[in-house]
């Protein structure tokens, strides 16, 4: 059974808050409910209704959107909001009524060169995981049934998924011109047919040191204030130029003594030529310049 985790991330309105899972919500569209007669094929978002704050309901992919009313703040009520939310997900209630669910979604796969050569991008036209994953060998990918699959080519290296794309790394035996086409058919069937991509049970990278406000059955992790504020911009400027790219970034630590950053290049950023620069005159440029004396460098530990 899936266990889901929640975490609350602010948006530019403040009156809506998205609460993100680690797993995928709905398949095959974005809902948005006005009012509880609108949710009548989502018992979650009739459930969050029954609260009085809370304005609209939207249910995307990998996060519950919820605009509220001016009678609260979020503050006061967030982490009430998000710990319903666990308990209702973890019990396996549903969350939304799919109609057509035996109906096969048209599935597009274009590939996209990377700046390292050993790995390309097969980016997909809908959201396949809710969360990044890494396979280096087909023993890790046993919880991956696509990933395994990939690694039935003996010129596939390593595997990373995340969100709506497949990067897959390569050895030297084998040129991207002439295997190319058959990598992509292999992803675009495997989406197309609705085959799970990775297991429930499967560990998303990165999973044990999930950060900002993320909640649990169990617990709530935070940061100290330094980590957080690395963590964050991260978040709003790195990762969405290194997942363009077909890789992931992680925070991994914050040494408070050398004021070293420690990161996980994943991924096409592992192991890429250009990394070391993008490293050294990119993010660690960037973070000296936002966090000043807060940072004297920034080390990949696999990277």
């Amino acid at each position: 059974m899936k266990e889901y985790s929640i975490t609350v991330v602010k948006t530019n309105n403040p009156h809506i808050l998205k609460f993100e899972t680690n797993h995928l919500l709905v398949q095959r569209k974005n809902y948005e409910f006005k009012n509880i007669d609108e949710a009548k094929n989502s018992p979650l978002a009739q459930q969050l209704f029954y609260l009085p704050f809370i304005k609209t309901v939207y249910i995307s992919g990998d996060f519950i959107g919820l605009e509220r009313y001016d009678i609260v703040q979020w503050e006061d009520v967030k982490d009430e909001v998000a710990q319903q939310l666990v308990e209702y997900l973890n019990a396996g209630e549903p969350i939304v009524i799919e109609e057509d669910m035996d109906k096969p979604i048209p599935v597009t796969v274009y590939a996209e060169v990377t700046p390292n050569p050993a790995t390309m991008k097969f980016v997909a036209s809908k959201k396949i995981v809710g969360s990044a994953f890494e396979f280096k060998n087909i023993d890790e990918a046993r919880d991956s049934k696509l990933a395994t699959e990939l690694f039935q080519f003996p010129f596939v290296k390593q595997v990373f998924i995340d969100e709506n794309y497949v990067s897959v790394s390569k050895y030297e035996v084998a040129e991207w011109d002439d295997i190319t086409i058959e990598l992509r058919e292999v992803i675009r069937t495997f989406i197309t047919d609705g085959k799970q991509i990775v297991a429930d049970n499967a560990k998303a990278i990165g999973a044990e040191a999930q950060v900002s406000e993320t909640v649990t059955a169990e617990s709530t992790v935070e940061l100290d204030e330094t980590s957080q504020e690395i963590v964050d911009i991260l978040e709003e400027y790195v990762k969405p130029a290194v997942a363009s790219d077909g890789g992931n970034i992680m925070f991994q630590s914050y040494d408070t003594e050398s004021k070293t950053v420690n990161v996980i290049l994943q991924g096409a950023c592992s192991g890429c030529p250009s990394s070391t620069f993008t490293l050294k005159n990119g993010i660690e440029t960037m973070l000296k310049n936002m966090m000043g004396d807060k940072v004297n460098e920034v080390v990949a530990l696999n990277g």
